[in-house]
């Protein structure tokens, strides 16, 4: 995800979007090193060794680290070598009983629910501020247990990851019920309750980001958690989880399980003492998480699923300006974002233009270990991922789209993979029509606006979309028209704490972030109160 410096600094200028990418911390020596290279940076044959310790692998369970019931653990790998950083406990069905347990307990009996909401305020404040604080370990746990790169997550994640629970922190004391005028001598009003025990599970590709999208909003409602890790990405949770102790957070109130989705997923899913759900990640996953919780207690489900989002370039654009941002809605995360611009379509009159200046930016694009300073890409998250990806680029070829740049792995060593620019792609090509997950940008051609309009909402998906357009009339008549939940302007990637983000169709239900988020964690219960004589009604 990015913050909203990066594309309104990208329309004043056409340089690198790496220079704007890395705000903060030591960001004229990372644009610098990159914009001097002009092919793929060769991969390094011995990765940089992370300056950090990994001390947490337990699960977090009532407030204290505890082994798995059975005993086992399971490898989580360096996306950069395929080799192992540590073993983490592996959460199961009881394990899962064991949390929820804590959580109900610290629901039904516990201080968390029945403190004043400026007291929750204050405990959210803290966590924060002990984010922020240990920034430098958390990035480099983050970089090493998924391969993004480390100055992405060390000045844009974790920055977003702490304003996120600030704000959540701030409307805590501010959710309230109303009174409500009734025909007859009734005094009614609404409470806004918590929910309850919440199950969360979050994904790979942002790991922390959306451990703070999912807790904030929940715990500000006063509600209590049971989050499960992906398995490919359990670190930075659980140290996290040991700062939620040092800032006061009640024991049973956010409860960490690593493990698999089948496993513990399921058994989360499905458990009759977990009132609500939440999740971000694949559709396929996302209907088998509605099926679970529909079959056990019919709990409510908050999904932010897939996208397969177009990223419309207009007539008039500046074709400059447009290839970098479409080079950014695209590559970012090493395309490893749900809401990626994944169809670029450019129109006809531009088009060849585009496609050679879009080519010779992913020539440009440095990929390497994602601790070096100066690289722009580093490996995909898997050996599945990978191959995926793989995968797609060859159906690509086989399908007649032109494969302009890229399209094989980079190196011998870990997943790491060119990227890789198809033109001449057509609407019912895999690589139009499923979500990639990887670094392979599609570029296809459009005439007029009502046929890139009916194309571009031909797709299952609906998560969000990219706009390139000088034309105010143009702008707005997309604006109405997109079957989206989110359209980027003239800018891609904007994730404000305050603006929501979810999907249309089958890219999820709910919204996750700002205002919105608060309604899926509350409970809204009516009170009707008989009056005896009113003065008023």
């Amino acid at each position: 995800m990015a913050i909203r410096m990066i594309t309104s600094r990208l329309s004043h200028s056409s340089s690198s979007s790496l220079a704007y990418l890395f705000q903060g911390r030591n960001s004229r020596v990372a644009a610098t090193a990159a914009l001097r290279y002009t092919t793929a940076a060769p991969i390094a044959q011995d990765p940089i060794k992370p300056s950090v310790n990994v001390e947490y692998t337990k699960l977090f369970i009532n407030g204290q680290f505890v082994d798995s019931t059975s005993g086992k653990t399971f490898p989580t790998l360096d996306p950069r070598t395929g080799e192992v950083i540590a073993h983490v406990a592996e959460g199961d069905v009881e394990d899962i009983n064991r949390a929820v347990v804590a959580a109900r307990n610290a629901f039904d009996e516990g201080p968390w629910p029945k403190m004043s909401a400026y007291e929750r305020s204050k405990v959210l404040f803290r966590i924060a501020d002990l984010i922020e604080k240990h920034n430098d370990e958390i990035a480099t746990l983050e970089t090493w247990d998924s391969g993004k790169l480390y100055q992405q997550v060390a000045t844009i994640e974790i920055p977003m990851i702490v304003r996120i629970l600030r704000y959540y922190a701030g409307w805590a004391d501010k959710i309230h019920g109303m009174t409500v005028p009734a025909d007859g001598p009734y005094h009614v009003q609404t409470l806004h309750e918590p929910i309850g025990v919440v199950g969360q599970i979050i994904p790979w590709n942002f790991p922390l980001l959306m451990f703070a999208w999912k807790i904030g909003p929940a715990l500000a409602c006063g509600n209590t958690v049971v989050l499960k890790t992906a398995e490919q990405t359990p670190l930075s949770a659980l140290y996290v989880s040991k700062l939620l102790q040092e800032a006061g957070l009640p024991e049973g109130v956010v409860n960490v399980i690593s493990g698999f989705g089948p496993t513990a997923g399921a058994a989360l899913c499905s458990h009759m003492d977990v009132d609500k759900l939440a999740f971000t990640g694949s559709t396929d996953t996302g209907k088998t998480i509605m099926s679970l919780a529909a079959n056990s207690n019919l709990k409510p489900v908050t999904l932010e699923l897939g996208g397969k989002s177009p990223f419309i370039v207009c007539e008039d654009a500046d074709v400059d300006q447009a290839v970098e941002f479409a080079h950014f809605a695209l590559f970012f995360n090493q395309g490893q974002c749900c809401c990626a611009g994944s169809r670029t379509y450019v129109h006809e009159s531009i088009y060849d233009e585009f496609v050679e200046k879009a080519k010779a930016r992913a020539l440009k694009r440095t990929v390497g270990d994602p601790f070096e300073s100066g690289n722009e890409q580093g490996p995909q998250i898997s050996s599945e991922q990978f191959e995926k990806v793989l995968k797609y680029i060859r159906s690509g070829i086989e399908s007649g789209a032109t494969l302009e740049t890229g399209g094989d792995r980079l190196g011998t060593r870990g997943y790491y993979i060119k990227p890789t620019v198809f033109s001449n792609v057509k609407d019912d090509m895999l690589i139009a029509t499923d979500e990639i997950f990887g670094p392979v940008q599609s570029i296809l051609k459009f005439k007029d606006l009502d046929e890139v309009i009916r194309r571009a909402n031909a797709t299952k998906y609906g998560l969000a979309a990219g706009v390139f357009t000088k034309n105010i009339d143009t702008a707005n008549t997309f604006m109405r028209a997109l079957r989206v939940g989110t359209i980027w302007i003239n800018c891609f990637d904007i994730f404000d704490a305050a603006i929501p983000f979810g999907g249309y169709k089958m890219s999820g239900q709910g919204r996750e972030k700002g205002e919105y988020s608060l309604k899926q964690y509350l409970q809204v219960k009516a009170v009707v109160t008989s009056l005896k004589n009113p003065a008023w009604l």
